[in-house]
């Protein structure tokens, strides 16, 4: 990747920056550059992490900025990308980011207590009623069907497949350009070799790398 150009990686609910640093050594190792981004999950809403996060990528001026987001943070990365000049913007990356919907985030809010679990970001998202294309952007999406996860607890009625949080359903993305589902857990995801195998090609040719059919008889 030309020096000119960043990778950031942006963490999901109730996590932190740290919690991307193992996807960040090893995209290092496979000559990219990368930061991780650390922002509150609960306190602030969607609207103002994006304003947040897009003030940040402003300030790394010169970069061209490819953005990385793992669940909630994808919502935040997209959001963002939106937001940032069209000579800065690169390729967003989501990792099982419920674009659509999300069912576990429904059925916890729900219960006692669940809505401040959610916070709000997450809550604002839920609540908007539109999910328009995206086609300004250009987004590859990494889903996960391993089916383990706290949502197959606090959502039982989880459709499937699923990565045990969110349903490979709810990551599709009017406009994306690529779409891949692997053989991994939700929180998996963040030391997943093949997600990262993924996340690597997507940043580099703007599509996901698939087998080639066997011609063989």
């Amino acid at each position: 990747m030309a020096s000119t150009e960043m990778v950031l990686l942006v963490h999901g609910l109730w996590m932190h920056g740290v919690a991307m640093r193992l996807m960040q050594h090893r995209l290092e190792r496979h000559g990219f550059a990368v930061r991780t981004y650390s922002y509150p999950t609960v306190r602030m809403n969607l609207r103002d992490n994006a304003l947040r996060l897009a003030r940040y990528c402003n300030a790394l001026a010169g970069c061209r900025l490819h953005l990385v987001g793992h669940s909630m943070g994808g919502l935040v990365a997209l959001k963002a990308a939106e937001l940032l000049p069209y000579s800065t913007r690169g390729r967003v990356v989501l990792i099982g980011t419920p674009f659509a919907d999300s069912y576990s985030g429904r059925q916890l809010g729900r219960v006692h207590g669940g809505r401040l679990l959610l916070g709000k970001c997450m809550d604002q998202w839920l609540k908007e009623s539109h999910r328009d294309a995206l086609s300004d952007l250009d987004i590859g999406v990494v889903a996960g069907d391993g089916g383990f996860g706290m949502g197959r607890i606090i959502a039982p009625g989880l459709p499937k497949p699923h990565d045990g949080v969110i349903a490979v359903n709810e990551t599709r993305v009017p406009g994306m350009r690529d779409h891949v589902t692997l053989r991994v857990s939700h929180t998996a995801m963040l030391i997943s070799r093949p997600v990262l195998h993924q996340v690597c090609a997507y940043l580099k040719h703007g599509r996901f790398e698939r087998a080639e059919p066997n011609t063989t008889t």
